[in-house]
């Protein structure tokens, strides 16, 4: 069995790189370097008009590149009408709207001039940041996660400083921060993460949660960290006025000492530098110089996994870990923050012990878990959260009560985009039963509320599977598995990768 253990980790690039190795290697967690040639031109975004972000952030990207440490003293020039303009039609146009109550379509009723007067406030210093419409909305467990709904004008302010500021920090961030960026998602997350754990040495899962994050992030240690990059002194000012313009809930303004809004445009990209310089660099210093054994990390805004060969890589990590976030105004959550054994042979060496089985943990939405394939082979496996899907499921209840006396093909069409809204995120390899099984139940409680639209309804389980049938997708995976996609993404042929 070692042996076999031994011959299969040969295989594997070594996820720790050498001490003081320099600037190290793209990992199994890791985007690739970029190409050189017209890469940098091909990453820029399109408007909805087709024409180019301005090519002078490409000027900005490179310098990032190349001065690694330089400080940008000019930036809110970038902040201009077009800039503006392009941040306004990036918006949802339905979104809700803020304290100031003007809509998306409301203000593309006089946009140039809407656009001129806000680029004229913004540059002479008498914009003034409005504070967030506070709403709630319920989270899997019961309880409420507030969000802060930002005033339109702020959205577009914050939309357009975001691309300017995305051009420094997209050289800066490193490989394994997956959580709002440009061209990442949480399924590149997620497939680095099971990459990680079916094909490296990773017997120790480190499931960390920094408790309450966007609600207690420091302003001032936030403004810090943004300065290391960001030397426009009007940039900041900008960014201050955001923290802390308060939020206004039931007529009353409470002002914001501490965290940035959850649902502000702003928010995840400050919440990416904080943790950047709190976390990131700090972490892969700590694998360099003082891990004993492999370890890799994912990180989707502040949802952490770490791995690791050696256990006690693992605790010293995590006591370490605990002593870095309260240097930074954080901590970790003690009941949610666990250490597991897990991995490709955590089930055998559990069982030599007389163990139970591994235990999971979960990761943007799905259940990991140590399970085996058909041939007996270790196969992480992935199922959708029970919690989060009685919540859709309790959503979609209360709809269709609410459209209950529209035309059966008005609420087929509906239903039929719920449904593939939710297998397009959730349809991964191995986890076909909890599709199967959301299906289901949203049939089941559409049948019942056909049959609550009259008293002498009979709409049985026949009929209703036969409009499943022609409204309802069917369950079917159509995600790729994760290393053989990860695997495009990542050529390991590539130079430096």
């Amino acid at each position: 069995m070692m042996h076999g253990r031994e011959k299969s980790d040969s295989a594997i690039v070594a996820m720790k790189p050498a001490n003081k190795a320099g600037q190290p290697a793209a990992e199994w967690v890791e985007r690739r370097a970029e190409a050189e040639g017209n890469m940098v031109e091909s990453r820029t975004r399109r408007t909805p008009s087709r024409e180019s972000v301005p090519q002078r952030l490409d000027r900005v990207r490179k310098a990032a590149k190349v001065r690694k440490k330089e400080r940008f003293t000019a930036l809110l020039h970038h902040v201009n009408v077009a800039l503006l303009r392009d941040a306004y039609f990036w918006l949802k146009r339905n979104a809700a709207p803020g304290v100031d109550g003007v809509t998306w379509r409301e203000y593309a009723q006089e946009l140039e001039a809407n656009l001129v007067d806000l680029h004229a406030r913004i540059h002479r210093g008498a914009y003034r940041a409005l504070p967030s419409r506070r709403k709630y909305i319920a989270k899997p467990d019961g309880r409420q996660r507030p969000l802060g709904i930002a005033a339109l004008e702020d959205k577009i302010a914050q939309r357009a400083l975001v691309e300017v500021l995305n051009a420094i920090y997209e050289e800066d961030f490193l490989g394994f921060s997956y959580g709002f960026r440009p061209e990442r998602s949480q399924h590149d997350a997620l497939d680095a993460l099971a990459a990680a754990i079916t094909r490296t040495k990773v017997n120790w899962i480190l499931d960390a949660d920094i408790r309450s994050f966007f609600d207690t992030l420091s302003h001032e240690w936030l403004v810090r960290f943004v300065e290391h990059r960001i030397g426009d002194q009007r940039v900041i000012r900008l960014i201050r006025k955001w923290l802390k313009a308060g939020v206004m809930e039931e007529g009353t303004l409470t002002p914001t000492d501490a965290g940035t809004p959850q649902g502000a445009v702003a928010s995840p990209l400050l919440a990416n530098v904080y943790l950047h310089y709190a976390f990131d660099l700090w972490a892969q210093r700590w694998r360099q110089h003082h891990a004993h054994g492999h370890v890799i990390f994912a990180r989707y805004a502040d949802d952490i996994v770490c791995g690791f060969e050696h256990e006690a890589d693992a605790q010293r990590f995590r006591a370490d870990l605990q002593q870095r976030m309260e240097q930074f105004a954080l901590s970790l959550h003690p009941d949610k923050t666990r250490l597991i054994e897990f991995g490709r042979f955590a089930a055998e060496d559990r069982a030599r012990r007389g163990l139970g089985k591994p235990e999971t943990f979960t990761f943007l939405g799905f259940v990991h878990i140590c399970g085996r394939s058909r041939r007996g082979l270790f196969q992480l496996k992935r199922k959708s959260r029970r919690d989060r899907m009685r919540a859709k499921l309790r959503a979609i209840k209360e709809e269709l009560r609410r459209r209950m006396h529209e035309p059966i093909p008005q609420q087929g069409q509906w239903l039929r985009q719920v449904v593939r809204g939710y297998f397009a995120y959730h349809a991964v390899p191995t986890n076909v039963a909890s599709l199967s099984a959301f299906r289901h139940h949203v049939v089941d409680l559409w049948r019942r509320t056909l049959k609550r639209r009259s008293q002498k309804d009979h709409t049985t389980w026949d009929r209703v599977a036969r409009l499943a049938a022609d409204f309802l997708p069917a369950p079917r995976i159509l995600h790729s598995w994760p290393d053989a996609r990860f695997a495009v993404t990542h050529p390991r042929w590539e130079p430096n990768a």
